[in-house]
């Protein structure tokens, strides 16, 4: 059978419990188990779900959602035999799950009626593209929690040791194997005193001093630059508008909360 999501259960798990509610119209109802109608609106919802996954339409899925739905109120009715659904931490889930239906199709209403236009995403897209800069930065660094211990590893440079081998006291456990190598990135692909401190570097030179950040002391080495290509528009656009679909969500949902009256 084709995979169900965690979502669709849910709100097929909402629409059986409620059935009662429901039942009272037998003639949109898509089949009937021991006499109790599984409605119509509960089958094509489930259907729906599917298709938005990627399954193909077909007889096979009409089939398996609907011996699905038919196993599901089998169960269901054996569950209200023994008093489940009266169960206060059972009906605290079966409202959860109905919020959560309402949620989703509240915010895809509102995204519907309030489309991300091509405009906003290219201005986001210039803003992101200045920030990359023009150049990336092929570094190492070791980091460590005291300031002593990061002069201690300077000098030991100084004297000529190499800073692969230095690089295994690191605490970064992502670069400590690899010679304290981080690969090529942008600037803005690290913290602040780390980019302007790695900008700052020729080939080859490190930090004579240590670098603080949130994560410790580093000391960092550039082993090279070259010019950088970023990602193109058509590239980041799927990032761009799940991003600004976030951003939008996020917004409402504020704007609803801030004018909510909670006692």
């Amino acid at each position: 059978m084709q995979k169900i999501s965690r979502l669709a259960a849910l709100l097929v798990a909402g629409a059986i419990i409620t059935a009662p509610a429901l039942a009272a119209d037998k003639a949109k109802a898509f089949a009937t188990v021991n006499g109790q109608p599984i409605p119509q609106s509960v089958f094509d919802a489930f259907v729906a779900e599917q298709k938005a996954q990627g399954a193909p339409d077909s007889p096979e899925l009409q089939k398996a959602v609907k011996e699905e739905l038919i196993r599901r109120e089998v169960l269901a009715q054996e569950a209200k035999k023994k008093g489940l659904d009266k169960k206060a931490e059972v009906q605290g889930q079966v409202e959860l799950a109905k919020q959560a239906v309402l949620i989703r199709a509240y915010l895809s209403e509102q995204v519907r009626a309030h489309p991300i236009s091509e405009a906003q995403l290219k201005t986001e897209y210039e803003a992101i593209k200045a920030n990359f800069g023009n150049t990336e930065y092929k570094a190492r660094h070791v980091l460590v929690d005291k300031e002593d211990d990061a002069k201690a590893i300077i000098a030991k440079l100084e004297k000529g040791e190499k800073f692969s081998e230095l690089a295994k006291q690191s605490k970064d456990p992502g670069s400590k194997d690899k010679g304290g190598e981080l690969g090529w990135s942008a600037p803005n692909a690290y913290v602040k005193p780390f980019a302007e401190a790695l900008t700052k570097l020729k080939k080859g030179e490190y930090t004579k001093a240590p670098v603080k950040s949130d994560f410790g002391y580093h000391v960092i080495q550039l082993d090279d630059s070259r010019p950088l290509t970023p990602p193109t528009y058509e590239q980041l656009k799927p990032q761009l508008q799940q991003r600004a679909g976030n951003q939008q969500v996020e917004a409402l949902v504020n704007e609803l909360r801030s004018k909510a009256k909670v006692n």
